[in-house]
């Protein structure tokens, strides 16, 4: 039978767009249903507005610690309120950048709800059923709330209203050390807000090499931000001054009273009424089941799922890649697949911390004999001119056969870095060749060619 679409996408995230546009670009009919705005979480609410407001952050920093070296003296002042504006104006251009692009490729869309109601045939705000060959579920996940605590939005919140909050807080309790977490945490302490952050486990960033999480946790202590790590938040109690939370470690019960709670937990997939009960689309840990290795198809026939909505890693790069692998595959253009051991992983604090690939720990329990080279930004003349030497290039490779393992950076450009390093790892370079490709003098890139050199005992500068 005649479908109205060759291709229907319900969401319009990172994922949902790169599905709608490499589908038209492929030359398939194509409709994009988005909810709210083109975009979704990472563009509108997410990745990009909290980047402006790091990019503030990162401003204030250095006017009040570098300020006196390059010169500069006196107070400057700062004004939230345009720091909240100008994050709403860049989220806004890139929304209508999208509009353009779903002009340019020719891809149909309507704002509304959107549920699978039937094979091949969706149901647009309870009124219109479209049909498509194949649909794509890319409806991206929301914060996920601590037990007992719902978000009321003002005084226990998510990230999305941690980037629009109508008033500088003077207190902040951030509930996990994640990126997400630790991102507020730097740009609220940058501007003057007293944080304190509350990890159950026993270090920050508990996914990263442990050198960097210690490295940034001394870097964020001595700018002012508490930790309690091995810990977890208890009773919260509100009242018109703030939050009263009980946080329990290993040493007993603390009190910390905040202005606003920031709940930073993780996320769940949106699969609410995505689609009818009668057609036992699989759900598993509040996620759609998919797979990767037959182009993400669910346990529904002709519906994929990408991004997001099928679960970790959660990252708007990773949904990027699945929904274009999927789509290639389905309208029989490609058969590629997502290697998911080179995936990077960056945290937008300052210094930054990026990596890819195995920790030096994963790395030692596979039992192969492994090398590190590490090389200190306080030993880059990059780094240095511009007053900010915190950090190192960590490298882990296969002793043997030189194979790089993983990469893990810490410092102010870790991660632009890193993509040279995936690059590396996706192309099999070895410590030698990364070595030897003839980095630029002076930057920050050649910090990786040193760490390379560092752990063959090569390295000229350290």
């Amino acid at each position: 039978m005649a479908h109205d679409y060759d291709v229907l996408v319900i969401g319009g995230g990172p994922a949902g767009y790169a599905a709608a546009i490499r589908a038209s670009q492929l030359k398939a009919r194509t409709l994009c249903v988005e909810r709210d705005k083109l975009g979704g979480i990472c563009l509108n609410w997410g990745c990009i507005p909290t980047k402006a407001l790091l990019s503030n952050a990162h401003l204030v920093e250095l006017i009040k610690h570098h300020g006196p070296a390059f010169g500069h003296s006196g107070q400057a002042t700062w004004d939230f309120g345009q720091m909240i504006k100008r994050s709403r104006s860049v989220a806004g251009q890139l929304n209508k950048g999208v509009e353009g692009l779903f002009r340019k490729y020719k891809v149909a869309s309507k704002f509304g709800t959107a549920k699978i109601v039937a094979p091949n045939t969706v149901r647009i705000n309870d009124a219109e059923n479209v049909t498509a060959r194949s649909i794509i579920i890319a409806t991206g996940a929301r914060p996920r709330p601590l037990p007992g605590a719902d978000f009321d939005g003002k005084q226990i919140i998510s990230s999305k209203e941690a980037m629009s909050l109508p008033a500088l807080p003077k207190s902040m309790l951030i509930i996990g050390a994640g990126p997400i977490g630790l991102e507020f945490a730097y740009f609220y302490n940058a501007i003057g807000t007293r944080v304190t952050v509350v990890e159950m486990q026993d270090r920050i960033l508990p996914g990263e090499d442990e050198e960097v999480s210690a490295a940034l946790e001394a870097s964020m202590a001595k700018r002012g931000v508490v930790f309690h790590k091995s810990a977890k938040t208890g009773a919260i109690e509100k009242s018109a001054k703030g939050c009263r939370a009980t946080i329990e470690g290993k040493s007993g019960k603390t009190a910390v009273e905040a202005d606003v709670v920031l709940v930073a937990i993780g996320v769940m997939g949106n699969v609410e009424g995505v689609a009818a009960d009668a057609l036992k689309l699989e759900i598993v840990k509040n996620h759609i089941k998919a797979d990767p290795q037959k182009g993400y198809v669910t346990s529904v026939p002709n519906v994929y799922a990408v991004g997001d909505v099928i679960g970790p890693p959660w990252l708007a790069h990773v949904a990027h890649h699945e929904a274009t692998c999927c789509v290639e595959k389905l309208l029989g253009h490609a058969d590629r697949t997502i290697d998911y051991t080179n995936i990077p992983g960056c945290t937008y604090t300052d210094p930054g911390v990026a990596s890819v690939g195995l920790t030096e720990k994963q790395a030692r329990e596979t039992g192969r004999e492994i090398r590190v080279g590490k090389f200190p930004f306080a030993y880059s003349g990059r780094a240095l001119a511009s007053d900010e030497p915190e950090g190192f290039v960590k490298l882990v490779f296969d002793a043997r056969y030189g194979e790089l393992l993983g990469a893990h950076l810490i410092g102010s450009q870790a991660t632009e870095l890193i993509a040279e390093l995936v690059m590396a790892k996706k192309l099999e370079a070895t410590e030698q060749e990364i070595l030897h490709a003839m980095h630029p003098h002076p930057t920050y890139s050649e910090a990786v060619m040193e760490a390379a050199g560092q752990g063959l005992g090569e390295s000229i500068h350290i």
